[in-house]
């Protein structure tokens, strides 16, 4: 029994579904709210927060692959995500499951530094400080070896369906939509962008890969690293219309801020747009380098339905 914790967004649902694909049809689907994705999915109702509910989730499962979201909101990051991070170590430690551990950068520095799995942890506000604080949890626990786990962690989405990053928001979706894409920051500097679908399956593979665990991976990104302005204007080429895009400048999130909550959420990852932002996946392609890594044009052609 494989269990996906946290199972509704769009990496628990591409993960399940590679799962499926490739590795095993015992699949255990947990949320709040869980649905099948296939006929043999069995669903488990839970709230990882709760302790009881966690070991209910996490029974009986060979593996466990947390990927649990939450909305942009610091408050709710610093209740519920070092509690569920507490839970699954504890349950996994009890029933002998191992652990998968979907993670994202933002406790790493915003500096033009390029970023590899032993990059130290500097956040830059809240949000980051929880994601630092749950990473060294699970860190600690497997340095201890009260549990065997292993820790993927991606750069900002983009990609299909329901991703929600700044970049699809944006850049994407306000082109498909036929409006002016928006660009935060900075249009030249150079992006490390990660398909979903590629995040979720490169995932699936380290969790069932045993010589992969007790470690942290980077998961593969296309190595091209365009700007903002080199995709708006392959958008361009793959639509065949003219774009023009507008930057929004640091300043209106930090003024916006005041008066829209979601603007002052977004504010401390506004360094890594300042500058190059470049996440290295050497690790993963020299371990897999058969891995089929989507190419920013194939990802933007899908988005955009061309």
């Amino acid at each position: 029994m494989h269990a996906v914790l946290g199972a509704n967004g769009p990496i628990g649902e591409e993960l399940t579904r590679e799962l499926y694909r490739t590795f095993t049809r015992d699949i255990r689907l947990v949320s709040r709210k869980p649905a099948k994705i296939h006929d043999t999915d069995q669903l488990v109702a839970a709230d990882l927060t709760d302790p009881e509910a966690t070991d209910r989730a996490v029974e009986g499962s060979e593996v466990a692959y947390l990927t649990v979201g939450l909305p942009m909101d610091s408050a709710l990051w610093e209740r519920q995500f070092p509690a569920m991070m507490r839970n699954v170590i504890d349950s996994c430690a009890k029933y002998g499951t191992k652990l998968v551990f979907f993670d994202n950068t933002y406790m790493y520095p915003g500096t033009t530094t390029p970023q590899t799995e032993t990059t130290g942890f500097e956040p830059n506000g809240r949000k980051g400080r929880v994601r630092a604080q749950i990473a060294t949890m699970l860190l600690d626990a497997m340095a201890d070896k009260s549990v065997e786990a292993v820790i993927c962690r991606a750069p900002e989405f983009y990609g299909p369906g329901r991703t929600k990053s700044l970049t699809n928001s944006l850049v994407f979706d306000r082109i498909k939509a036929g409006k002016r894409p928006l660009v935060p920051v900075g249009a030249h500097t150079a992006r490390s962008l990660v398909w979903t679908p590629d995040a979720s399956r490169a995932m699936a593979l380290i969790g069932n890969t045993p010589d992969a665990y007790g470690q942290t991976w980077h998961l593969p990104v296309d190595p091209g690293r365009p700007t903002y302005a080199e995709l708006v204007q392959l958008a361009g080429e793959i639509t065949g219309r003219r774009l023009r895009y507008t930057v929004l400048p640091e300043a209106l999130f930090r003024i916006g801020g005041r008066f829209v909550g979601q603007l002052g959420e977004v504010r401390e990852l506004l360094p890594r747009y300042r500058g190059d932002n470049i996440f290295d996946t050497t690790k993963f392609t020299t371990r897999f380098p058969g891995f089929p890594v989507t190419s920013y044009r194939e990802g933007v052609t899908e988005i955009l339905g061309a």
